[in-house]
């Protein structure tokens, strides 16, 4: 078996002296302790082996997150272990968010060091699993309101802050339009998924779903006849999203503006569901008869969140009236920008490539960095209240 390498890099002399001597105890594992952030990487990205480095971020920590985030786009083969003498659930969310995959407190315990090791030099050997898969459905039961834009846009942004495989499927089942927003001509679609579920692996997803030029970001389009749309069931749905959680670290969903078997399947299984509404009364009625089918379906009332699209701060209808009528707070507002979304539709692309400077491309990457990182404190609080009970 080849040796493994370790990097560690800390500005305390003890901690990088204790480190060492903890990770001797492992077979096959080459240690190197280095005292810079370029020497850290150029080391680390002049090999294509596996390897590990440990990086205390009790100083300098800004510029170490950097080299995290760093070395997590450029060195996929390198898995991160961070450190730090001040724990906060706010530097543990950095850390993981720019790449790390353990984060331990200074001064290091050694059974604690040694398990977050092993596993890391276990799971090098294992596909990637994504196990932690969020997915997240876009759903108004009103058309027009701006569900495939933020469903487009939203998974794009995921898909550059986290640098991880997105899915966005659309489940427009008749009218589907996420391939005319990205400018996609797909050669599979859900239909043939569905037929082939069987025989699905990450080979075959990566390879049959339609990428998003160079991006992490993959497409499953809606099936261009009426008639397989007709002969999808809700069970397939279900089964689908199953086996699309082994590759993917989200999916976003495209939801039908409708209740039946398949959409219900689809918001069923998802584990946030962004409702999008307008500040009009009739868009806010619509929202109020979902709330209310939603409290009947048995959904916790944290899976739904209301986002306002086209808000302006001088509408008559004003934010507190919003939630005054829907008892619900609203979770995110997407700025009324009609010049900058219709220029992208029209020419097919995100709103982030037609300007990223713009109110609304701004929201959207707002949004995405808000939803993940609020999802990392999710993952972990646990962990956190691990550390602190020791």
């Amino acid at each position: 078996m080849n040796k493994m390498l370790a990097v560690i890099f800390s500005d305390e002399f003890s901690t990088s002296e204790v480190l060492k001597m903890y990770s001797s105890e492992i077979e096959n594992l080459e240690v190197c302790v280095l005292s810079s952030n370029q020497q850290v990487y150029e080391k680390i990205s002049s090999i294509e082996d596996k390897s590990v480095l440990v990086v205390d971020l009790s100083q300098n920590t800004q510029e170490k997150t950097d080299l995290i985030k760093q070395v997590n786009a450029q060195c996929p083969n390198c898995s991160v272990i961070a450190l730090s003498d001040s724990v906060s659930v706010e530097l543990i969310v950095e850390a993981m968010r720019s790449g790390a995959k353990e984060f331990l407190p200074v001064p290091v315990i050694k059974t604690e060091y040694l398990s977050a090791l092993k596993k890391i030099i276990s799971q090098s050997a294992l596909p990637k699993s994504k196990n932690n898969c969020k997915i997240i459905s876009v759903f108004s039961n009103k058309g027009g309101l701006g569900k495939t834009s933020l469903a487009t846009n939203l998974a794009l942004e995921l898909s550059k802050i986290t640098k991880e495989n997105i899915a966005l499927i659309d489940l427009n089942f008749q009218t589907g339009d996420i391939t005319t927003f990205l400018d996609l001509k797909p050669s599979f679609n859900i239909s043939y998924m569905l037929e082939n579920i069987d025989k699905i692996n990450e080979t075959f997803l990566l390879s049959t779903l339609e990428r998003y030029k160079r991006t992490s970001l993959y497409v499953l389009a809606d099936p261009p006849y009426f008639k397989q749309a007709d002969d999808i069931k809700p069970q397939q749905i279900t089964k689908l999203f199953n086996t699309l959680k082994d590759t993917f670290s989200y999916i976003i969903v495209d939801a039908e503006a409708s209740f039946d078997g398949k959409n219900i399947a689809s918001l069923d299984n998802s584990d946030m569901i962004l409702l999008m509404t307008v500040a009009n009364l009739p868009a806010l009625r619509n929202t109020q008869r979902c709330l209310e089918l939603f409290d009947k379906l048995g959904y916790d009332k944290e899976k739904t969140k209301i986002v306002i699209n086209r808000f302006m701060e001088n509408d008559e209808i004003k934010e507190e009236d919003v939630e005054k009528v829907l008892s619900r707070e609203i979770y995110w507002k997407i700025p009324n920008n009609y010049f900058a979304i219709m220029t992208a539709i029209n020419k097919g692309i995100p709103v982030s490539e037609i300007n990223s400077s713009t109110n609304v491309a701004q929201s959207y990457k707002q949004l995405a960095l808000y939803i993940s990182d609020n999802l990392y404190k999710m993952n972990m609080q646990e962990q956190f209240e691990q550390i602190l009970d020791k």
